[in-house]
This record gives structure tokens, sequence and C-alpha cells, in this order.
């Protein structure tokens, strides 16, 4: 077996095996490295890295948009839309452009929320072995979502 084939068969492995809140992790750590494969696209003139991270980093970003779960918390659900909205907008017009200020932007965002995202999961895991009602399946619920569940003093339902 070649090292592409290992490594797929691990990556796959890893997917398979994934709770919901790490295989959010798994896309946001996707989603990333795309753009700065993008990112180094555009600094090399190398077209075909630019379009391969482009448009894998807008696919994610898609997908993490059209897996937010509305229902525990619909005023964080509607700001992680907006977000990721506003960052699949970025990623076209950043694409279109070949501008790698805006590309930056987005890459800032993305680390920003995965960043967030790994003390959302840390505070989960804490909740699990204290026994507070912490839910069985974390939420798309993404940057801000810890704070924000501190604030309101109430546990929140996270679903991948």
């Amino acid at each position: 077996m070649n090292d592409t084939n290992t490594a797929n068969a691990y990556l796959r492995t890893k997917v398979m095996t994934a709770s919901p809140e790490e295989l959010r992790l798994l896309l946001l750590d996707g989603a990333v490295k795309f753009a700065h494969q993008a990112l180094s696209g555009l600094e090399q003139t190398n077209h075909e890295m630019i379009y391969l991270g482009f448009s894998q980093c807008r696919d994610i970003v898609l997908e993490l948009l059209n897996t937010i779960n509305n229902e525990p918390a619909p005023e964080i659900a509607k700001s992680m839309s907006d977000l990721y909205t506003f960052m699949y907008g970025e990623l076209v017009k950043a694409s279109i452009d070949k501008d790698a200020k805006k590309l930056k932007e987005v890459i800032g965002l993305l680390e920003y929320d995965r960043e967030t995202w790994i003390l959302t999961m840390d505070q989960l895991a804490k909740e699990r072995e204290q026994g507070v009602g912490a839910p069985a399946q974390p939420a798309n619920a993404g940057a801000g979502a810890y704070a924000n569940a501190q604030q309101a003093s109430q546990p929140i339902s996270f679903q991948a």
C-alpha cells in the first residue's frame, strides 16, 4: 500500500469513528487547510492549487452552513448561518478576483471558529465528566456558542 492509500485509509477510519463534535472539527481543519492551499496557489501563481483550494474550502463552508441545527438556540444558529454565508461569499469573491487579502480574512475567521469549537468541545467534555446535563450530540453552534451558553446558564443541545 502506498503512502496516499495509507493516508486515505487513516482519514476514512478517523471520519467513520469520530464523534459529531470531532467531525465538525475535521471539517474546520479541512476548510483552513484548503484555504491555505488556495493562498499558496495565489502566491505561487499555481492555478491548480488555487482552484482546488478554493473549491474544497467553499464546499466545506457550505457543508458547515447546511448542517446548522436551529432547534437548541435559534439566535446562535442565525449568527452562525450569517457568518458562513458571509465567508462563502468572500471565498467566491476572492476566487474570482484572486484576492489574497479577502482570503486571509476568511482564514482568520475559520481559525477563530476552530479555536472556539475546541473550547466548546472541552467544556462539553468537562460537563459530561461532572454529570451536568450535557447533550448527547453537539450542534453546529460554532464561534461564540460557549460564551452564549455560559450567559444563558442553560445547557445547549449540540448536534453535528
